[in-house]
C-alpha cells in the first residue's frame, strides 16, 4: 500500500504507529466513514489498539466522530476525515486553475476578463485584511502583513533596517500560475502597498527564477 508521508502537513508520526494512522486516514478516505470495528477488521488489529490511533487522530483534529444510531443495539461512532485532513492528500487546483485562465486568455472576447479576475482577487484581499491595518504604524504594518502572508503559506522572513524593511517570501502558494499569469504578481506588489500605504519594490520574484519573492518597503 502506497504511503502518504510525504503529502502530510500536520506534525510528524513516530515511525510505527504513523504507519498504521496514516493506512487509517487512506481508509478513511477511500472507503468513507468507518467505525473502530469495521478499522481494526482491515487493519487485522485489535479494537482497543485502533482506538487508541482513534483517539490521537481525533485530538489532532484529523478525523471526527458521527453518532449513529442502528435499529438495534448501542449507537456507534463513525469516524470520517476533517477538511484538514483532505488537505493532506495530493490535490490538483492548479491544473484546473491554469486550465480556465488559458481557456479565457486564448480567447479574445474573454482575455481581458484574466485581468478583472486577479484585480477582483486582489481587491478581495484588500477588504479582508485592510482593518488588521489600522492605527500602526508602517513597522507594525509589515509585521502584521508578515503574518498574514505566513498564515498563507508564504513562508516569510522579515528584515528592519534603519529606514527600510525587507520581506522575503520563501514559498509561493500560487507559483504555477504565477509563472504564466503575471497578473498575480503585478496584483500582489499593488496589494502590499495599499495595505501599508508605503512605497514597495520587488527586488527578486520566485515566477521569475528567483530563490524567494523579496520586497523592499519604504515610507513614502
Amino acid at each position: 500500500m502506497k504511503r502518504l508521508g510525504e503529502t502530510f502537513t500536520s506534525e510528524p508520526f513516530v515511525r510505527q504507529e504513523g504507519s498504521t494512522r496514516h493506512t487509517i486516514l487512506l481508509l478513511l478516505k477511500t472507503k468513507g466513514q468507518m467505525n473502530a470495528g469495521e478499522l481494526a477488521k482491515e487493519l487485522q488489529i485489535t479494537e482497543m489498539a485502533v482506538r487508541r490511533h482513534l483517539n490521537t487522530l481525533e485530538r489532532d483534529l484529523l478525523i471526527r466522530p458521527t453518532v449513529v444510531r442502528q435499529a438495534m443495539g448501542r449507537p456507534t461512532h463513525m469516524y470520517g476525515l476533517t477538511d484538514q485532513a483532505e488537505r493532506m492528500f495530493p490535490q490538483n487546483y492548479k491544473v484546473l486553475t491554469l486550465d480556465f485562465l488559458h481557456q479565457l486568455s486564448a480567447d479574445a472576447d474573454t482575455a481581458e476578463l484574466v485581468d478583472h479576475l486577479f484585480t477582483g482577487r486582489k481587491q478581495k484581499l484588500l477588504e479582508r485584511y485592510a482593518s488588521r491595518m489600522e492605527g500602526k504604524n508602517l513597522g507594525e504594518k509589515v509585521e502584521e502583513l508578515a503574518a498574514i502572508q505566513n498564515d498563507g503559506g508564504y513562508m516569510v522572513k522579515l528584515e528592519a533596517h534603519e529606514d527600510t524593511f525587507v520581506l522575503h517570501e520563501y514559498n509561493c502558494p500560487i507559483a504555477q500560475v504565477a509563472m504564466h499569469y503575471q497578473q498575480a504578481c503585478r496584483c500582489e506588489l499593488a496589494l502590499f502597498e495599499e495595505l501599508l500605504d508605503a512605497k514597495v519594490e520587488r527586488t527578486e520574484c520566485l515566477a521569475k527564477g528567483g530563490g524567494k519573492c523579496s520586497y523592499v518597503i519604504q515610507d513614502i
